[in-house]
């Protein structure tokens, strides 16, 4: 297939960020299907096209950083929408393939399958208007009215709709029974994991603040809705309940400024919590390896339960436990495997006691490592998940009933393995 895929943030192994589009159209491309990939470039002066493992990478000059107010995000959206409606436009494709966030990208998408008269498969990262609505970012009943439209138009231009977890599809199911979904959650690059082990060790080697000291790691954005600061207040109780155990804060976002504030102001900052910069997807490998504890915290909104966080797979993809601070699907993966733990998310006391006695118990430690490394290798590995994900693809373009050749054998074989898969997937 000729597959136009429109990712407003679309970053390599080289990047800060998430690559799940990357991982996805490397393989694509492997498949033997060519792949344009429509991204924004938030430092470039001028549009280019880059080839990325096989990929055709269009860059667009968008503006755009974490650190961002919601107002001029919502700017760099709109530019975003024109820019690759534009160049979509241009391209000829046999499908289109467009992922959120944001929901924005589903006009381009739209705009260019129809121009060819192609299929569009939606890819969805959020609940969308729930969580913004329950964020604050949308306040005014216009702002939701218009959000909740954008949503419902976007679904019905949809041949098939992707969601990265349970309750997101569930949300979808609920209001537009009639609309076709199927999951492919986050997944563990355990090919690129691998060497973590022996990286994390030469990590702390050469890292005086942490030596053999426990770690406990969040890599990842630094946003209002990240809700940060918990671990900020978890690391000045555990100075207390135990001195030695170390945090480590690696990202960046809007929230960055607050969160070096409130950690010199509770004298944690460069004591017993670290707070670093964003990294490559290759250097976070590393940290990984070295930590003994990845934490995956949100604000206590329940729609952030929904979820598919990065961070939780490239931890499980180390084969290290993962804490999380809210309910949700992750939370109750977390409890029946007993990958890891479920810390309250209003009594950070309670949390470092929770985390220290954790790290400490080398027994329990490497249970819920091994319970991890199972997750990753049998439910969530990389190249598990993308057979789903091509599956999609290929029925979107094909119609049941006219699969016949190698697509079609390839299509049957993907769908009986996905059966076996010990996840909710059902389209």
């Amino acid at each position: 297939m000729r597959i136009t895929y429109i990712h407003q943030y679309f970053k390599t192994p080289a990047m800060s960020g998430g690559t799940r589009s990357y991982e996805f159209a490397r393989r694509l491309v492997e498949r033997g299907h060519e792949v344009h990939m429509i991204t924004g470039d938030p430092d470039g002066v001028r549009p280019r096209i880059s080839n990325e493992a096989g990929i055709v990478v269009h860059w667009l000059p968008v503006p755009y950083s974490n650190a961002m107010s919601y107002r001029r995000r919502l700017l760099a959206f709109a530019g975003f929408v024109g820019r690759s409606a534009v160049e979509a436009g241009r391209l000829r494709h046999d499908l289109v393939v467009a992922t959120s966030t944001p929901l924005t990208v589903a006009i381009p998408g739209a705009w260019a399958a129809l121009r060819r008269r192609v299929p569009m498969v939606l890819e969805v990262r959020d609940v969308w208007p729930q969580l913004p609505i329950a964020l604050g970012v949308l306040r005014s009943p216009f702002s939701r009215w218009a959000a909740g439209r954008l949503e419902a138009w976007a679904y019905h231009r949809s041949a098939h709709v992707i969601a990265l977890s349970p309750g997101m599809a569930a949300s979808i199911r609920r209001r537009f029974p009639g609309i076709a979904v199927t999951v492919v959650p986050n997944s563990c690059d355990r090919g690129l994991f691998a060497g973590a082990a022996p990286a994390g060790a030469a990590l702390r080697a050469r890292t005086p603040w942490l030596g053999d000291r426990p770690l406990v790691l969040y890599a990842g954005a630094l946003g209002p809705a990240n809700g940060v600061d918990y671990l900020v207040r978890m690391a000045a109780r555990l100075a207390d309940v135990d001195p030695e155990v170390r945090v480590a804060i690696v990202g960046d976002g809007r929230m960055r400024a607050q969160v070096r504030e409130l950690a010199a102001e509770l004298g944690v900052l460069d004591r017993n919590l670290f707070l670093l910069g964003p990294v490559s997807k290759a250097e976070v490998v590393a940290l990984f390896g070295a930590c003994d504890l990845a934490a995956s915290v949100f604000v206590d909104v329940p729609e952030l339960g929904d979820n598919s966080p990065n961070k939780v797979f490239d931890a499980f993809a180390a084969g290290r436990p993962v804490a999380v601070n809210h309910g949700g699907w992750i939370a109750d993966l977390i409890t029946a495997s007993g990958a890891g733990l479920v810390l309250p998310a209003d009594d950070t006391a309670a949390a470092a006691a929770a985390v220290a006695g954790f790290v400490r118990d080398q027994a329990g430690c490497a249970s819920a490592r091994s319970a991890a490394h199972d997750l990753a290798r049998d439910r969530f590995d990389r190249d598990l998940l993308f057979e789903d994900f091509e599956r999609v693809l290929s029925a979107a373009v094909v119609p049941a009933g006219h699969r016949g050749g190698v697509s079609g054998s390839r299509a049957g074989r993907t769908a009986a393995r996905s059966r076996k898969i010990h996840i909710s997937r059902a389209s």
